[in-house]
């Protein structure tokens, strides 16, 4: 569906590297800090921005090669974008009817509906949860095949950020061949949404991994300085070193917990994979 390699934008002090791949029937996530490079990798695949390298192929063509017709099928948030605040969603409408031929007009004002957003209201007086639901329901409105959202839920309530994410589930339901690249520093919703997960950190890919395994298989290992001095080091990822002695972050938790029940192994989520990623030292 979309294939990245090596792309690569140089902007002074920062370089972008990055080779990620969405397939089809699945949601993928790119996560990482403020600043590592998310909305340059979208932009660049969006052609919103020229690269220093790479290559981008999406529905298997070349970007270069996109046509307008292609463009059709893709569905878009970015952080920037958007409608004039001067327009109602009653403006909206035969907008994305001269847009997309394939804008679903009767889809499009039952979610208005059943998302309470207020059709002669201008959007500029729109809270912030109103204008991030109405910039998806826009992306998936018109049939498209991929979407490319880039922090749809920054800002937004749990309510509001639940409710988005439902939209984003029922827009998969509806066609299995559809695909999501979606990203975010609000870990708690990509595990519950991604099939799988990229990290990446100052321009580039520094974890790639199922969100199941993810969630299953990695531990924090909570040891002392004489059990870490015993401990076989061969499915560490990283170590931190803490007050009590190391913190070390594994990708084969089942085998510690076998071979090690002395010693302290706490489940793994999103958010200390990424802190381990980024802040702990490799062996």
């Amino acid at each position: 569906m979309l294939k990245i390699d090596h792309l690569r934008k140089n902007y002074g002090s920062f370089a972008l590297d990055c080779s990620l791949e969405v397939q089809p029937g699945c949601i993928t996530g790119l996560i990482g800090q403020n600043g590592a490079g998310k909305s340059t990798t979208f932009k660049a695949v969006l052609g919103l921005i020229s690269t220093d390298g790479g290559n981008i192929r999406i529905f298997g063509k070349d970007l270069k090669d996109f046509s307008a017709e292609d463009k059709q099928k893709l569905g878009v948030v970015l952080s920037d974008s958007g409608f004039s605040g001067y327009l109602t969603i009653e403006d909206i409408i035969p907008v994305m009817e001269s847009l997309y031929p394939g804008f679903d007009k009767a889809f499009f004002k039952e979610q208005v509906k059943r998302f309470q957003l207020p059709k002669k209201k201008r959007l500029k007086d729109f809270s912030t949860g109103m204008k991030a639901k109405l910039k998806v329901l826009v992306a998936i409105s018109h049939n498209a095949k991929l979407l490319i959202l880039d922090e749809p839920t920054a800002g937004l309530d749990v309510v509001a950020r639940d409710e988005l994410l439902e939209m984003l589930r029922e827009f998969m339901e509806r066609d299995e061949e559809r695909s999501i690249l979606i990203s975010s520093h609000i870990s708690s919703d990509l595990e519950t949404l991604c099939d799988d997960l990229y990290m990446i950190h100052e321009g580039k890919i520094i974890l790639h991994e199922d969100t199941d395994v993810l969630l299953s298989d990695y531990g924090l290992l909570k040891v002392d300085r004489d059990q870490y001095a015993g401990l076989d080091k061969g499915y560490i990822l990283r170590r931190k070193e803490e007050s009590y002695g190391y913190s070390c972050l594994t990708d084969q938790k089942q085998y510690y917990l076998e071979n090690y029940p002395g010693i302290a192994i706490e489940k793994g989520n999103i958010d200390e994979v990424i802190t381990m990623m980024i802040r702990g030292e490799r062996l």
